[in-house]
């Protein structure tokens, strides 16, 4: 196959590497043209994912100057410049959609944006516990591509699937989109705790109740509830909750150390899309009247309005009744 991925981050470089290996003609397009330039001279990603090589099958060109037709397009830029960059283009057909967050825009997921913007694209949500480091190493792992079109996600399947990346497909699009969006945001708090040096209990007990909050608000904004259950969901949770390779992970880390959130971010010196993806849940959680604790406490400290004593005693003194909702 011949396929563009739009965005030469960590992210977009790793799908990229995996699409190449599988022998599948590979346009990688940076934001700008020294960018493109460089990767072409340099053959890896120094700046993003150094120390792997691009094969001959990877091309590298800037935005605004892709060529040619492909048999679909990967979305990999943060998730605030998918709106601009899906308006900019000028193609429709089969969109993967890797960008993990919601539109801060309209506060929908980004098959909504497509819809939008795009009407006669076809959107496939791809998700699941793919930290991009361990990807482009050829770790074993597993995936989802989900779509309202099976034939859609059967191509981005057969694209992507490998000895070390087993994709399945499935139909609930919104779900996956929702939980690959909302875990980014309980991994900020999961690297909170890990750096006040909280137990493996406390850390089991935040997941879980974290998990809850992403389910409750994923249903009501249409999504199926055992999609959560899934690899979008408890699989990716899990991964970017636990690991150092994680960008949300590390932003916790580096507020529980003390810095601020501006600190915390600009250390990184990439996105980390669960800050802003914060701000859309809350809004979206508030409309839904969903309750969303632990998103609400961690926005919070976030801001600096409260401190950690003050937000584990906010958390652990709440009233308890049924764990899965009231009983009918």
């Amino acid at each position: 196959m011949r396929i563009r991925v739009i965005g030469a981050g960590s992210w977009g470089t790793a799908l990229s590497l995996v699409l190449a290996r599988n022998v599948h003609s590979v346009e990688l397009v940076a934001h700008d043209e020294p960018t493109a330039l460089q990767l072409s001279k340099d053959r890896e990603n120094k700046q993003y994912m150094a120390g792997f090589a691009f094969p001959e099958s990877i091309t590298v060109s800037s935005f605004g100057k892709q060529s040619g037709e492909v048999d679909f397009t990967v979305m990999a830029v943060p998730t605030a410049a998918v709106r601009e960059v899906m308006a900019q283009l000028p193609e429709d057909g089969i969109f993967c959609l890797a960008s993990k967050g919601l539109d801060p825009t309209s506060g929908g997921v980004l098959s909504d944006v497509l819809a939008e913007l795009r009407p006669k694209a076809i959107p496939v949500a791809l998700s699941g516990p793919n930290l991009a480091v361990e990807l482009a190493k050829g770790v074993p792992t597993a995936a989802v591509c989900a779509s309202p079109s099976e034939s859609a996600a059967e191509l981005v399947r057969l694209a992507f699937n490998s000895k070390s990346y087993r994709v399945y497909i499935g139909e609930d699009i919104r779900g996956v989109e929702i939980a690959g969006a909302l875990k980014n945001v309980i991994a900020i708090g999961a690297g909170i705790c890990d750096g006040l040096g909280f137990g493996d209990n406390t850390k089991g007990a935040f997941l879980c109740r974290g998990l809850a909050e992403i389910t409750k608000l994923g249903v009501a904004m249409g999504a199926k509830l055992e999609t959560f259950l899934g690899l979008a969901g408890v699989g990716d949770l899990f991964a970017t909750a636990n690991s150092k390779l994680s960008r949300n992970f590390r932003v916790g880390l580096a507020i529980a150390d003390g810095k601020t959130l501006d600190q915390a971010v600009e250390s990184l010196g990439q996105v980390a899309e669960g800050v802003p993806t914060l701000h859309v849940a809350l809004r979206m959680a508030k409309e839904l009247n969903v309750e969303v604790p632990l998103m609400t406490v961690l926005d919070a400290v976030l801001k600096g309005e409260i401190g950690f004593e003050d937000a584990i005693s906010r958390l652990m003194e709440r009233q308890t009744r049924f764990e899965l909702g009231e009983q009918k």
